[in-house]
């Protein structure tokens, strides 16, 4: 993976002081089947003193509705700027409730999107839609594997350029979620909190 210092790029003008995560309320938005006890999701969010997480209804039974609009009620309630963390189908809520969000988003990390339109993509997958094309209106990171079976690193590469997103190769990484190794993944958490110091 690459190395966390240079994630975010230099500063922009007028920078005055890395925001920090009591700052932000953390938005954990979790993949179909919810992030089980040993997933990063799960290990990250007791750390953070402002996370909290996106209650999608059915997660075994993922119903687009439903997930967009948990993520646009949860944004929408919060009383300070927004960072976003979406693994998988979290990442497909996100991007679909964006034009609805009403508070302000500072950023989102994006991990492991599933391709929609690939040849193996999950039926519980199709209701959500193709993803948007257009830039996303707040910064973004996008982590993506190469030898994900539900997106392959092209399509990510492609995804990250229409949303002006920063993409960070996890090399051979699968889905990057407890199965394929990645419970306690400080590779990530270091990551994570390069991005939100560059905000």
């Amino acid at each position: 993976m690459e190395h966390p210092s240079s994630l975010a790029g230099r500063p922009k003008r007028g920078y005055v002081r890395a925001m920090k995560v009591k700052d932000a309320d953390i938005l954990f938005v979790p993949d179909h089947g919810g992030a089980g006890p040993l997933h990063w999701q799960s290990r990250w969010q007791p750390r953070l003193s402002t996370a909290r997480r996106a209650q999608p209804g059915n997660r075994f039974d993922p119903r687009a509705e439903a997930w967009v609009g948990s993520v646009a009620e949860a944004v929408n309630a919060a009383t300070r700027p927004v960072i976003l963390v979406g693994h998988s189908l979290g990442v497909a809520a996100i991007t679909a409730a964006a034009d609805t969000f009403r508070q302000p988003v500072a950023g989102a990390f994006l991990v492991a999107p599933p391709d929609p339109e690939g040849e193996d993509a999950p039926g519980w997958l199709a209701p959500f839609g193709a993803y948007p094309t257009d830039p996303l209106t707040f910064p973004s990171l996008l982590v993506a594997s190469r030898n994900d079976p539900l997106c392959s690193f092209t399509v990510a590469e492609d995804l990250a350029s229409a949303w002006g997103s920063l993409l960070i190769d996890a090399g051979q990484a699968g889905r990057i979620d407890a199965a394929d190794g990645y419970g306690p993944w400080p590779e990530g958490s270091m990551a994570f909190a390069t991005f939100v110091s560059r905000l």
